[in-house]
Formats: structure tokens, C-alpha cells, sequence
């Protein structure tokens, strides 16, 4: 399933310097053209950590892992054009494109992850990065744990103080 990233999730991981975490859950994600907007412009009003998001975008480092998407077709714009007010044009054009593409969302956005799952989106976050990166083991629980801290020191709203809140949430049996 391709994934297309709203902007919250990429800078959480681009102030704690490890965006490349992405590239290595994912491989490859998108991004709309709105949303690399908002990206450069933090980058050229002086946040330097969005330097990693535009460099993977352009190619610099290791390749273009996060491709740049536009909202096409009229499925697409009418989605768009019809996203609640509240929300961004960032996190409307990635529903648009997830909802008719079938790709999973990526977003912190309460608001953004709502719509979108009232349209039958997937959605995740950066938790459920976290998440996903202790279970494939590309970190240990402690530095995903440390990463969550950081993020957190870094201005992220965690619903958690610790990763261990959400694996033992999955680790109970439905009822």
C-alpha cells in the first residue's frame, strides 16, 4: 500500500533528526504539492530541521524517497473542494488522494483523521510509526521511547507518555 504524509508527521520526525526512519518503514512516500509547500515555507521562515523532508524530496541524500503528488481527476478535486473548512489544504489534498487511491494517510491532525476515516481512509500517525518501528525491529523499545520524549520536548501532543501504553492496548484480547 503506497503512503501519502501530511506535514505533522513529517516534522515530528524531522526535529528529532530521524525522518529517515520513514524511509526505512515505508520505502517511499508521497507527498501533495500543498503539503511541500508548507514544508519549505517552515524551512525558509527558519526551521532548519525541515532541511532532512526538502533533501529526500530534491534527491539530495540517498535518492528521492518522498515523491511529490498533486490532487488530479475530478473524484480528487471534488474531495478537496469539499473537505470541512477547519481543515488545511495539506490535509485535505492527502485525504483527496488517499480516499481515491487507496493509500494509507498519515496525519497527527485529530480533525484531518476523522474526515478521512469517516471516508473510509486508513489512517495512521506518528505513534503508529513508533509503533510499526519497534515491531520490525529498527529500534528498540527504549530509543522509540527516547524518539516519543523528544518529540514531545520538540512541541508533539502525545496522547502517551510511553509507548508501552498502546503495545499493551494491543496485546489485550477483543471483547
Amino acid at each position: 500500500m503506497s503512503v501519502i504524509a501530511n506535514t505533522t508527521v513529517l516534522s515530528n520526525w524531522a526535529a528529532i533528526g530521524e525522518v529517515d526512519v520513514l524511509r526505512k518503514l515505508f520505502a517511499r512516500i508521497y507527498v501533495t504539492t500543498e503539503v511541500y509547500e508548507e514544508v519549505r515555507a517552515g524551512f525558509d521562515e527558519g526551521y532548519a530541521f525541515y532541511e532532512s523532508v526538502v533533501q529526500a524530496v530534491a534527491g539530495i541524500k540517498g535518492g528521492t524517497w518522498i515523491e511529490i503528488t498533486s490532487v488530479i481527476g475530478p473524484a480528487e478535486l471534488r474531495l478537496f473542494s469539499e473537505a470541512p473548512a477547519r481543515l488545511h489544504c495539506g490535509e485535505t489534498s492527502c485525504i483527496a488522494v488517499a480516499k481515491e487511491r487507496g493509500w494509507l494517510f498519515l496525519s497527527d491532525d485529530a480533525d484531518a483523521r476523522k474526515h478521512a476515516q469517516r471516508l473510509g481512509v486508513t489512517t495512521s500517525g506518528t505513534l503508529g510509526c513508533l509503533v510499526l518501528a519497534v515491531e520490525r525491529r529498527l529500534a528498540p523499545l527504549e530509543t522509540a521511547n527516547a524518539w516519543l520524549q523528544e518529540m514531545r520536548r520538540h512541541g508533539y501532543r502525545s496522547p502517551v507518555a510511553a509507548l508501552q501504553e498502546i503495545l499493551r492496548d494491543q496485546a489485550r484480547p477483543a471483547p
